[in-house]
């Protein structure tokens, strides 16, 4: 992944996801591969999350400079809030063992 705006988005994303539905194998596993990316291929460490009532902030270091972003809370969780208000179209699946 190329942009690290992209990244950050999608891992977010994804972040507040699985930490919601902490029994959601697939999540947690898409949230660790891009966590992943932003480690490895954009050499991202320290990376915090912390959000009010209109967004999300991620603060991080990047290239030897401490650096932060924001993206709007309504951006951010649209897929959780499309997940909880229809459930049957997000089934979680057991992971076989």
């Amino acid at each position: 992944m190329k942009s690290l705006q992209d990244a950050l988005y999608n891992w977010l994303t994804i972040k507040i996801v699985s930490d919601a539905r902490k029994e959601d194998q697939s999540a947690l596993e898409t949230e660790e591969m891009f966590h992943s990316i932003l480690m490895d291929e954009h050499g991202l460490t320290d990376l915090q999350i912390e959000k009010d009532d209109e967004m999300y902030y991620l603060h991080y270091n990047y290239q030897n400079a401490s650096r932060s972003t924001r993206f709007p809370r309504e951006l951010i969780e649209v897929m959780l809030k499309q997940m909880q208000a229809e459930p049957e179209k997000y089934i979680n699946y057991p992971v076989d063992e």
